[in-house]
């Protein structure tokens, strides 16, 4: 490719999930079906919500809020990458680049803040079930949601500012099939320190803050679940903290992998790997995992 010693390329090329021809097709139809499955999944779930007055409760208000941001995760990466799959040219302009990096970043750090609300509210109802109303009150779960998305929009607006900053003079070929931080910082002539510092930073604190805290409200929650007398209810309810833990786990482990290592060392092949898990298989889980959730508050098990 040829280099640019002046200004930034106005196109760039994605490079794809893999570059065997033969595949193109049958990964054509099998995004497009996890897709159309994660639409009408998380669409399904907001509906049902919104039109079942006995659902207006906080567990549904942030499940809720969680189909959404999986709905605009998914959307956000996937629609792009099916036209890749049966055009020629995997072409993005700049600004289309930093667009789709900039609202990635938002739904991906709102998800990560979003289930440890969710873990939360699951503490306060099994731990606290008494103050549960006090503690869950609809301004604090609408404090709740807010707090989620000002770090989000906050994160993805640090990360994108420093991003429009760098110069891409070296090739114009994203080794990934979305515009993501690392491949990106893999193309800038410019230095990439603190972006790669408020990388490893704020992934910390976006990521493992609250995967910590969803152990932690995990760890109580279980504690009180062997409590239970009951052996079918204590069966229920530590069956469905396996389900949201399981899904908790791929999403928590797949960013882990991609965001909490030098780009140095991490290798992009695997990456793509790891993102397909939190940028398409995730958003599709959820709604069967909420399914489970639902089965343990129905058992009344939670207030």
């Amino acid at each position: 490719m040829r280099k640019m010693t002046e200004g930034n390329y106005s196109i760039f090329i994605l490079a794809g999930l893999t570059e065997q021809p033969e595949l193109l097709l049958p990964l054509f139809f099998l995004f497009l079906g996890i897709y159309v499955v994660t639409v009408v999944g998380n669409l399904g779930m907001i509906t049902l919500i919104g039109l079942s007055s006995h659902l207006h409760t906080p567990m549904y208000y942030f499940l809720s809020n969680l189909s959404f941001i999986d709905l605009c995760h998914s959307t956000v990466i996937t629609p792009k990458m099916l036209v890749n799959f049966v055009t020629e040219k995997n072409i993005i302009s700049y600004t289309g680049c930093m667009t789709q990096l900039y609202f990635f970043l938002i739904f991906a750090i709102a998800e990560c803040h979003m289930l440890a609300a969710m873990a939360y509210d699951r503490y306060a109802a099994i731990c606290n079930p008494l103050l549960y109303n006090v503690t869950m009150s609809y301004h604090k779960c609408f404090q709740l949601t807010v707090g989620v998305y000002i770090l989000a929009i906050t994160g993805s607006t640090i990360h994108t500012g420093f991003m429009l900053r760098l110069l891409f003079c070296n090739t114009n070929v994203v080794n990934h099939y979305f515009c993501d931080l690392f491949p990106l910082l893999e193309l800038s002539c410019s230095s990439i320190y603190i972006n790669e510092l408020f990388v490893l930073v704020l992934s910390s604190f976006n990521i493992l803050s609250p995967a910590i805290a969803i152990l932690v409200s995990y760890i109580f929650i279980l504690s009180n679940i062997f409590q239970i007398r009951s052996t079918k209810g204590r069966s229920k309810a530590f069956s469905t903290c396996s389900s949201h833990m399981s899904a908790v786990a791929v999403f928590f482990g797949s960013a882990a992998f991609m965001y909490l290592q030098p780009s140095s060392v991490s290798s992009m092949d695997q990456g793509k790997v790891s993102s397909v898990f939190y940028t398409c298989i995730v958003p599709m889980l959820n709604p069967v995992i909420y399914k489970s959730i639902s089965w343990w508050h129905i058992s009344h098990l939670v207030p």
